[in-house]
């Protein structure tokens, strides 16, 4: 990984965004929006863990979709807060173009505040960290709720799924926190237990057949 590089270089397949230096695509070709839900809500066992301040930090903003389907979830009293690192900021015509496919979710907030290290939308405070996360995520002040580890794919970008940085993920997790990934790697589940989270391999959304989830002990 480098230090931020807008506008990565891009593949569309059937609408999708496919990250060329690491042929893997931003998200479920199938649906994006369920493969959020399944993996990233229900794996952290939200929204029913949310409350006014729940704070949810993320591996990879990506198109900001996981950001979106976040907030659209959150119906309750309050905000919630959601820092996300992300080392390659796509452009916002690239952004725009992705969200599109997903109509569903007003998009707007977002878009007219991109790229910006903050974004406020309707019920949600998001915070976007960019650059190579192993060197940002040790200087970060907070500690997450929750969280949302979505790199790309660990054989693709062995670097965002490294045992140091399963670590700082742990030490910046509050006490009894959550996170929930897509994959279910053998390397990234024991990088994971070895930095504290009590680690349950289930299953995963559509075709993936595993996806892991784990509970800081």
């Amino acid at each position: 990984m480098t230090d931020i590089n807008l506008s990565p270089d891009l593949e569309w397949r059937d609408g999708t965004p496919v990250a060329v230096a690491f042929d893997d695509p931003y998200f479920s070709l199938a649906s994006g929006p369920e493969e959020t839900r399944h993996t990233f809500l229900r794996g952290n066992d939200l929204p029913a863990r949310m409350c006014d301040g729940f704070h949810i930090a993320e591996l990879g903003f990506g198109t900001g979709l996981n950001a979106l389907v976040t907030a659209a979830a959150w119906t309750g009293k309050g905000r919630l807060r959601f820092t996300s690192f992300e080392a390659f900021p796509m452009a916002r015509d690239d952004m725009a173009r992705a969200l599109a496919a997903f109509p569903e979710f007003d998009a707007t907030a977002l878009l007219d505040q991109w790229p910006g290290a903050r974004v406020a939308l309707p019920n949600m405070d998001v915070e976007i960290i960019m650059g190579d996360v192993r060197r940002a995520l040790p200087d970060w002040s907070g500690r997450a709720d929750a969280w949302f580890l979505d790199g790309f794919s660990p054989a693709r970008n062995p670097e965002m799924w490294g045992a140091d940085l399963m670590g700082e993920v742990a030490r910046h997790t509050a006490p009894g926190g959550t996170f929930a990934t897509y994959t279910a790697a053998g390397h990234v589940r024991q990088a994971l237990a070895a930095a504290g989270f009590a680690v349950e391999r289930v299953q995963g959304y559509g075709r993936k057949r595993h996806m892991t989830k784990g509970r800081l002990r």
